[in-house]
């Protein structure tokens, strides 16, 4: 009788080993499947904001047919130049290559989609690459965003700082002729803030990672001199 009772009593307890563990299973199961829920409905409310966020823009005059930047010229190969009005770097390439790029646009054998990213506004503490890239979409609604943009990088701010202020910015395109208040009332507002943020997803998703980064026909250009330039533009057009 003795045997017969421990053994019911350990039939007992597996059975009831077995149902705590069924349970468990069953809980985890359900933690499991509710987590999946939640990231699959956040996956799909985040592509539909993101979605809805990317076509919120207004592109200026003078963009090409993406809205993702400004055109210059009309040349059979297409030179695409990205950079942020705060990089030291694209400075330089402007000093030493710029007017390389401007001659191959005034003789016709490229033409520029200039993409005014804003990578570097953690080196700024007013976010100056998006006020300066916005600002210079205010200037291509006037038509001055080539003389806006080499004026900029004239001016560039040292990394760390406030950078150029609106009234500063307003300055520069009142200075080479656009209307005082209506290229004022564009840059306070930030009336391009969300083209800069396309311009600047744009760039990444097509796989730039710093600036300057200078594209022929869709490819990279590695020599950034003016022979490397002229080179690439060249060998593009045959």
């Amino acid at each position: 009788m003795t045997s017969r009772k421990g053994q019911r009593d350990a039939a007992r307890v597996v059975r009831q080993q077995l149902a705590r563990e069924k349970r468990r299973r069953r809980t985890l199961w359900a933690s499991v499947a509710a987590v999946a829920v939640l990231v699959i409905a956040g996956l799909i409310g985040w592509s539909v904001w993101s979605g809805q966020r990317a076509d919120e823009f207004t592109a200026p005059k003078g963009a090409n047919d993406a809205g993702t930047g400004i055109v210059l010229g009309s040349g059979p190969v297409t030179i695409d130049l990205y950079e942020d009005y705060l990089c030291p770097a694209c400075q330089q390439f402007q000093q030493v290559s710029g007017a390389t790029i401007d001659q191959l646009v005034s003789e016709g054998k490229a033409r520029v989609i200039f993409h005014p990213v804003a990578y570097l506004n953690r080196y700024s503490t007013t976010d100056y690459s998006t006020r300066s890239s916005a600002a210079a979409g205010c200037a291509a609604e006037g038509g001055r965003f080539k003389e806006f943009t080499d004026r900029l990088f004239e001016r560039q701010p040292r990394e760390g700082g406030a950078g150029l202020s609106d009234d500063e910015l307003i300055e520069i395109g009142a200075g080479l002729g656009l209307d005082r208040d209506e290229f004022g009332s564009c840059v306070r507002e930030g009336r391009f803030k969300p083209w800069t943020e396309r311009v600047t997803e744009d760039a990444s998703r097509s796989g730039v990672t710093g600036t300057p980064t200078i594209k022929v026909d869709g490819k990279n250009v590695e020599d950034r001199s003016p022979e490397g330039i002229k080179a690439a533009v060249a060998a593009a057009g045959r």
